[in-house]
């Protein structure tokens, strides 16, 4: 018998080519020209002119000195300008650095510097603290100002170039750049950091493409879905979404700000099929008052991640017409890497039972190669007994490439060939994982990680602080909030508003604790701060605050 790998069979022009999830653009646009691809307010963009947008942006970053491997960082609402950033960014060989826009002025800084940004699109709504981010920087990028025309209140420029402007100088014939390797950096996404300090999280285009079909295929995404953009599009790429569409040929509804009167009118009014968001977003539309509420025509496909959703509002979404799939993941594996993937007995079980079910964080994505939960000392898997705990642990294609410029910190979370979570959970006999708990204790706050250590670190630096210790306690709108434990030094006094309002100077509006508790905090005989303790202490202050 012959050895087929003797042959001497090459990998070709013909027979390969980098996986890139910009091809996906670029069938669309050919398959459905004139079919809508962008709604926005008044605004609406075929596919064959959302793929010109993109070459015309492309062709302009590259007359401007934007090649490979260089960072092109976005300050950006969930505008059309946006969904062509993820596109025209990497066609001209650049790296998309999209910005959190609740982060403050030094948090900004910090990532333009770190991610050598050498230009900045940023709408003119965010002028004010992009101005001040700007200033402390060591270097400045070239801005482009981004003027949202559906903006009622003018807003100062302090770009070099207007959006619109820039883009109409590009050619639309722009002969864009395939990726000259699969493995090539698509864009760096800005973690919160369990220290405090974020870690730049690199995607590459091979993991962006897969994920982006992955989306389609564990969502069960037809052809032509409608997309409301409720997530917010600079948080893991909009986990891939504004790439995951093009494959169906959908249409991205654009939606600058969640207000429950707007997602109502939208969900009719374009017959929207999908929708993401942490809890508070389900709040946000199940709180409506009941004139804002519609009846659905279809059911609508929810998908959430952060905390379990309580089983009443659950139950309220189903009963207003969606319905709702459990996700989890983390930045460094693109966003939602594992689904509470439902089988359809389960819907026969009581309500309760079916909550137990949906609090379960499921199994591995299609476009995930590995997933489990090992006693990471023995690296061996716990026992499927849904009471071992272990560390959550992910292997496979939609894995980060690695940290930006932390080479030891990739080295720790990639150890033993699995990439170590931080978080800690169970599985069961028919393999579904489940979180109990963080490693780390990152508290997950309307879908976004605060780090306890980045509050702790602010809370010492008053003069009045002995000692501090920040756990995550449960609140009923944003899912977890900050709780900080204070001993004050002898002889000291301080309040909660005061503590606060020293916060705000250091802190985003969201990572701002929303309890303070003081009094002796406790610790091990090694002097170890007792998190586990003061977590349950935390829940049930909180549980009382929420009964009165």
């Amino acid at each position: 018998m012959s050895d087929i790998y003797s042959q001497n069979l090459e990998r070709t022009p013909a027979n390969y080519q980098p996986l890139t999830p910009l091809t996906l653009l670029e069938r669309a646009a050919s398959v459905y020209p004139s079919r809508i691809a962008i709604i926005y307010e008044g605004q609406k963009y075929s596919y064959s002119e959302f793929y010109i947008r993109c070459r015309k942006l492309a062709s302009f970053l590259s007359i401007n000195g934007i090649g490979r491997g260089d960072t092109v960082s976005v300050m950006l609402a969930n505008t059309p300008s946006m969904l062509e950033a993820h596109y025209a960014v990497p066609m001209c060989g650049g790296v998309l650095h999209a910005i959190n826009t609740r982060l403050d002025a030094s948090a900004i800084a910090f990532q333009l510097d770190h991610a050598e940004s050498k230009m900045l699109i940023a709408d003119t709504s965010f002028s004010s603290i992009v101005s001040e981010a700007t200033t402390t920087m060591t270097g400045k990028p070239i801005i482009i100002d981004y003027n949202d025309k559906e903006l009622q209140h003018a807003y100062p420029q302090i770009g070099e170039y207007d959006y619109e402007e820039a883009l109409q100088s590009g050619d639309e014939a722009f002969d864009w750049l395939m990726p000259k390797d699969e493995w090539d950096a698509i864009s760096v996404n800005y973690t919160s950091g369990t220290t405090g300090t974020p870690k730049g999280v690199v995607y590459d285009h091979r993991g962006a493409y897969l994920l982006a079909q992955g989306n389609i295929v564990t969502a069960s995404i037809k052809k032509h879905a409608v997309y409301l953009w409720t997530l917010p599009m600079f948080h893991c790429n909009g986990w891939c979404f504004p790439w995951s569409i093009s494959v169906v040929g959908g249409i991205h509804v654009c939606l600058r700000e969640v207000r429950a009167e707007a997602i109502w009118q939208l969900l009719n009014q374009h017959k929207v099929t999908h929708l993401c968001g942490a809890p508070i977003v389900m709040s946000t539309i199940i709180d409506a008052e009941e004139e804002v509420k519609q009846t659905l025509e279809e059911p609508v496909e929810f998908f959430t991640a952060a905390a379990p959703p309580p089983e009443k509002l659950l139950t309220d979404m189903h009963n207003a017409g969606f319905n709702v799939t459990h996700l989890y993941g983390l930045t460094e594996v693109y966003g939602p890497a594992v689904i509470n993937d439902w089988h359809s007995e389960w819907s026969e079980l009581p309500n309760a039972s079916q909550a137990t079910l949906k609090a379960r964080q499921g199994v591995r994505y299609h476009a995930l190669e590995g997933l489990d939960v090992f006693n990471s000392e023995k690296m061996e898997p716990v026992p499927r007994n849904g009471k071992t705990i272990g560390e959550v642990m992910f292997r496979g294609n939609i894995v980060m490439k690695g940290y930006l410029k932390n080479a030891s910190a990739t080295r720790d979370a990639m150890k033993d060939g699995w990439f170590h979570s931080g978080d800690l959970g169970v599985v069961y006999p028919d393999g579904y994982i489940q979180l109990k708990d963080r490693l780390k204790d990152i508290i997950i706050s309307g879908g976004e990680n605060i780090s306890s250590i980045e509050i702790e670190e602010v809370l010492y630096k008053h003069s009045y602080v002995s000692a501090v210790a920040v756990v995550a306690a449960p609140h009923e709108k944003w899912g977890e909030t900050p709780c900080a434990f204070v001993e004050l030094k002898t002889g000291c006094r301080l309040s909660s508003s005061e503590l606060r309002e020293w916060c705000k100077q250091y802190l985003a509006g969201f990572k701002l604790p929303n309890l303070f508790v003081f009094g002796p905090i406790d610790k091990t005989s090694t002097g170890k701060v007792q998190k586990v303790q003061l977590r349950a202490k935390a829940s049930e202050i909180a549980k009382g605050q929420s009964a009165k």
